[in-house]
């Protein structure tokens, strides 16, 4: 298979939630050619209307990484039709096996397309929110490889922000807590999001020099999972919450 017949196989998948089987292994996919399907499949969803919106990453945790056997984060692409606005309700039918994340996101304030350095933060990013991802693997059993996962799209497939806020010097030791139903399933602290969620700001903007991606004024970045994913139900209000800054919540039906 080529890699524009990939993608279009996960971008059927997507749209008719339907699971299909890995295909790394078959193909002999390197991580190279997973995120050249990646762009493809941006390609696709561009062409049927949406907007790119932003930017995510994964394997932001340390322990993540050792698990998975890489050294270097993960990332994938955003879009308007992934948007989940803050109150409002999420159809469970448009996905295959969701999971939700609470995450911290951050409002580009100024393109970035170089590498950019800690002190120069308040410059490139203007405000940061408490977020919901939702991950939905387009794979059976939600089982996969490192090249799969990014090939599709590395899992992402929603989100949820809440109100933005200006930018404060520390984000650390943060209460960072997932709940459904006002019933607390995830909890943790922001620093799980590589021991300082303004890094992941960092990291993305050495991606974006090292892979030639932009990050353009407006845009978002969710800066990666500060617990593990919860599977999502039906009738149920999801919302995340992060100490001192508020929460979101949609409802899934």
């Amino acid at each position: 298979m080529t890699d524009n017949e990939i993608a279009d196989i996960l971008h059927q998948a997507a749209f008719t939630m339907k699971p299909v089987s890995q295909m790394a292994a078959d193909v002999g996919m390197t991580l190279e050619q997973a995120y050249n399907i990646q762009s493809l499949l941006l390609e696709k969803r561009l062409a049927v209307g949406e907007k790119l919106t932003g930017y995510k990453l994964g394997f932001t945790s340390k322990a993540k990484m050792k698990q998975m056997n890489v050294d270097d984060l993960i990332w994938g692409f955003l879009t308007d039709a992934m948007e989940i606005k803050s109150g409002e309700e999420a159809l469970l039918s448009k996905y295959i096996h969701p999971r939700a994340e609470p995450e911290i996101a951050f409002k580009v304030k100024k393109d970035i397309t170089s590498k950019i350095e800690m002190h120069q933060i308040s410059e490139y990013i203007e405000a940061f929110a408490v977020a919901v991802e939702v991950i939905d693997s387009r794979y059976k059993n939600f089982k996969f490889s490192l090249e799969d996962v990014i090939a599709d799209n590395c899992s992402s497939t929603g989100y949820c922000i809440g109100e933005w806020h200006p930018l404060v010097d520390n984000l650390n030791d943060l209460k960072i807590q997932l709940s459904f139903n006002d019933e607390v399933v995830q909890k943790g602290f922001s620093q799980a999001i590589l021991d300082n969620p303004y890094a992941s700001v960092l990291e993305l903007s050495r991606l974006a020099s090292e892979k030639g991606l932009r990050l353009n004024k407006g845009q978002i970045i969710l800066a990666g999972a500060a617990t593990a994913a919860e599977w999502m139900k039906p009738n149920v209000n999801v919302q995340a919450s992060l100490q001192g800054f508020g929460h979101v919540s949609f409802t899934s039906k």
